[in-house]
């Protein structure tokens, strides 16, 4: 099993910054990819971004050049650092870790962008 604990979530104004992180634990295994999705009211959850073990990453066109993800590989620990906060970005953020086809989700964390 794998457990994520996310923290950062927040209200913040439209403009603004804020940084998500979340620690995995439990029964890792090298090969994974880690990363962030969201889920807006009433919309499916979507793919925020990506970053695997080997250093690839997946990023939505809708954030590129506002967030960015980055991994601290020894502490199993990835971060979300979003600027340029707009409204349509307030979801609630899952972080993610998935390993030998298996998805593992923390349990959310709401930014809430608003003026």
């Amino acid at each position: 099993q794998v457990q994520l604990v996310e923290s950062g979530g927040g209200l913040v104004q439209p403009g603004g910054s804020l940084r998500l992180s979340c620690a995995a634990s439990g029964s890792l295994f090298s090969g994974n990819v880690m990363g962030w999705y969201r889920q807006a009211p009433g919309k499916e959850r979507e793919l925020v971004a990506t970053l695997s073990s080997l250093g690839s990453t997946n990023v939505a066109d809708s954030v590129k050049g506002r967030f960015t993800i980055s991994r601290d590989y020894a502490r199993n620990t990835v971060y979300l650092q979003m600027n340029s906060l707009k409204p349509e970005d307030t979801a609630v953020y899952y972080c993610n870790w998935v390993q030998s086809g298996r998805f593992y989700w923390g349990q959310g964390t709401q930014v809430t962008v608003s003026s």
